[in-house]
Order: structure tokens, then sequence, then C-alpha cells
């Protein structure tokens, strides 16, 4: 796994994207600080900018680093969820412009996967996590679904479980605003 980290780490301080195993879906990344590389991603996706992406931190104390006022909420709901749980907060900063949505929101998810924590830890930034899929197609369940036209995109695929079979889902998404209310947006 070292070795991995140390790969796609060196392509991510270099602006560039790598697909990589999560806590879900297989996903294309990239710096959550770097609005070039997440111009990529929207067109490796052929998406369209105004709809957000994900991002992925290694430990739920970072959310401070990014969101302006954390709910008190989101702190049990992050302990006590035992699958991926993506929640969007209102008031987000330090990371790019175009990984904030307009409304100043952004989808966060603190990843449990190993290879995750340990790269983003090491990058000491968030890290951008959208399914490896074109826009408005289904998202691969594992690697061998994966569209070859993805494959051929992006600047590095990380070599772990690229063999597995297991059928996996996205993250529920949840939304939090500052005003104590909630909203299931993917269950």
């Amino acid at each position: 796994m070292d070795g991995e980290i140390k790969r796609a780490l060196e392509t991510l301080k270099t602006g560039g994207i790598i697909l990589y195993p999560t806590d879900t879906v297989w996903g294309l990344g990239c710096d959550a600080t770097n609005s070039v590389a997440i111009e990529k991603i929207f067109a490796i996706k052929k998406r369209n900018e105004s709809k957000s992406l994900i991002v992925l931190l290694d430990q739920d104390i970072n959310l401070n680093k990014y969101v302006k006022k954390v709910p008190a909420l989101a702190w049990d709901l992050i302990e006590f969820s035992d699958t991926p749980l993506t929640i969007v907060y209102d008031n987000v900063s330090n990371m790019a412009h175009n990984a904030i949505a307009l409304d100043g929101s952004a989808a966060i998810r603190i990843t449990k996967d190993e290879f995750c924590k340990k790269l983003i830890y090491k990058l000491g930034k968030p890290l951008i996590s959208t399914s490896a899929n074109i826009s408005d197609e289904p998202s691969p369940a594992n690697f061998g679904e994966i569209d070859g036209k993805i494959l051929k995109q992006v600047d590095y695929i990380v070599g772990l479980r690229q063999h597995e079979k297991t059928k996996s889902q996205a993250s529920s998404i949840i939304k939090l605003k500052n005003n104590g209310e909630v909203s299931i947006i993917r269950k």
C-alpha cells in the first residue's frame, strides 16, 4: 500500500487526477484545493460545473479547517453511522472555488478506508471523490465496470482492489443547515 500512496501522492501534488478505491465506489480524485485539477475532473465526467462534488477528509477533527460552524448533530452522525455518510455543510472555505457550491456549501465525508485516510493525511489537504463514471451514467459498482474512456483520461490508477467483484454502493447524503434543518439527499 505504501508504494501506491507514494505514486498517488506524486500525481496529486502535480495537479493530476487519480482513479482510486474508496469506502464506497471507485472514485476520480484530485487535490480539493486545486481548481485546475477539479476542472479536469468535470471534463472527464462531462459534468456541469454547477453540480457539486464530494470531498473526503481523513479525520472528523479536520472539519473545523473547512467548515465555519459544524452543526452539533454532525459529530454524532459521523460517530454513529455504520455506513458511509456524506454531509453537506454550509459556509465552507479553504477549498478551491469549484469544490464549493454556489451557495457556499460542500459535501464532505470522513472516509473510513485505510488507503484514503493515509493518502489524505500525507497530502495534508482534502481530496475530491466523485464516482468514476460519465455524468448521468450508472456509477461502477467495482473496478471492472469502469468505462475505458475514464481509464484513459486519468493520470494514475491505484493498483489496489482492482480484482474485487463486490458491488459497492455510493454513500448516503444528508444536508445539515446551520439553522438545524436536516434533509436527506440520497439514501
